[in-house]
């Protein structure tokens, strides 16, 4: 069985998170990642994350979180943090960190390489034959078959930090 290194699979998301990060100076972006494990507890099916992974293999879950901390002395508005899902994952479904959902974040998708996004559950036109005619028809987009997520979260306060992510599975 094949493995891979994680950073390769992080090699694009993390360029791109600097990217904005650099965009908006009192705002820092840190990229994380940890190995899903299935683990049993006193008896208890739970999760354990390992950080930092050395070697991931396919089937292994990734779960990434990017960190968006404001390192200044006013609250940040309208801030978008954009994340690719790696080459080589699928993307599996949203983290949430406890402090995102009452900061009023919004996520959307995108299936294009992040030319376009929009919130899920996402459509897109199709052509099937029906009868023997061509029709188009609108069916929903699975989310494996994102390529991009976008965060806009409302405010950062000043010295605080927002977790938003995702989960992935290695192809």
């Amino acid at each position: 069985m094949k493995s891979y290194s994680p950073l390769v699979l992080l090699t694009g998301a993390l360029l791109t998170s600097i990217a904005v990060a650099q965009a908006a100076s009192p705002l820092t972006l840190t990229l994380g990642q940890a190995l899903v494990k299935a683990v049993t507890v006193d008896g208890k099916a739970t999760e354990q994350l390992a950080p930092d992974p050395k070697n991931v293999r396919p089937g292994d879950v990734l779960s990434q979180m990017v960190t968006a901390r404001n390192m200044g002395s006013k609250a940040l508005t309208n801030v978008t943090v954009r994340l690719p899902v790696p080459k080589g994952t699928t993307y599996l479904k949203a983290e949430t960190a406890m402090n995102t959902a009452a900061s009023g974040a919004k996520a959307e998708y995108s299936i294009d390489g992040g030319k376009t996004y929009a919130a899920a559950p996402l459509t897109k036109m199709v052509t099937v034959t029906e009868n023997g005619k061509s029709v188009k028809k609108e069916v929903e987009v699975k989310p494996s078959e994102y390529t991009n997520v976008r965060w806009m979260l409302a405010r950062i306060d000043a010295g605080k930090d927002l977790k938003v992510g995702f989960r992935v599975q290695v192809n």
